[in-house]
């Protein structure tokens, strides 16, 4: 008789592989969201008020710091053994990621884009939403990237807090019903999530950016106009001639 399968999920998880899955992507993502909410208008913030930016990036760099079982565990005093546990640190290190990555984007807007837009009657408001949040799109779309990877890895840790962690409570179980594919399942499923993810946030990047260069074909497209030119240039005997 052969033993439990890859993907039979113990009983007291109360979840299908793909629930734990399913309940993953929520728990990484609704973090990154709120964080997104939060740093877009903190990062305007910080760039129309350059004095703000330092001490923004000094208190979220020192909550960054903070080991995230340790804030896990702080905070269960206060909100209990339930999800707002996990995503109350999950969102604030997201802030340390996406605030400068906003500020750094906006802040690549040229100044005569700027001057462009309120010579058009652009308001400081529709400046922000229509000129540089545009602009700074791919900028964003790097610290997104970042922040959803490191939230789809922390995710995990809430396990160890009342089986808040999702897939990282197949760990646990692992252990305790000697399992080892479970933990196999479990590491393997929360890569492949975070590489799913990036991919869908470089999709989305190229559909929000359509006049950036696509990598490998702006490459191949720089090289063939590089071979093309050698070819089209008169040499010095062909002048000569």
């Amino acid at each position: 008789m052969s033993g439990p399968g890859f993907f039979d999920i113990p009983s007291d998880l109360q979840n299908s592989y793909f629930g734990l899955v399913g309940l993953h992507i929520e728990e990484a993502l609704i973090p990154v969201a709120i964080g997104l909410a939060v740093a877009l208008p903190l990062g305007q913030l910080c760039v129309r008020f350059s004095w703000l930016y330092p001490p923004v990036l000094w208190i979220t760099t020192v909550l960054y710091a903070i080991p995230s079982l340790a804030f896990f565990i702080f905070l269960i005093d206060y909100t209990g053994a339930t999800r707002t546990t996990v995503v109350i640190p999950l969102t604030v290190y997201s802030l340390v990621l996406l605030v400068p990555a906003i500020v750094d984007g906006v802040r690549s807007v040229p100044q005569e884009t700027m001057s462009a837009a309120t010579a058009m009657g652009f308001g400081p408001v529709q400046r922000y939403l229509k000129v540089q949040l545009p602009i700074a799109v791919p900028a964003i779309i790097a610290g997104l990237r970042v922040a959803v990877a490191s939230s789809i890895s922390l995710v995990s840790v809430g396990a160890l807090i009342g089986n808040q962690g999702a897939l990282g409570n197949l760990l646990q179980d692992a252990i305790l019903y000697h399992r080892s594919e479970l933990a196999l399942n479990s590491v393997v499923t929360t890569a492949a999530l975070a590489v799913l993810l990036d991919i869908a946030l470089v999709l989305l990047r190229m559909a929000l950016t359509p006049w950036m260069p696509r990598g490998d074909r702006a490459a191949r497209r720089a090289a063939r106009t590089a071979a093309v030119e050698p070819a089209a240039r008169p040499t010095l005997e062909d002048t000569a001639a």
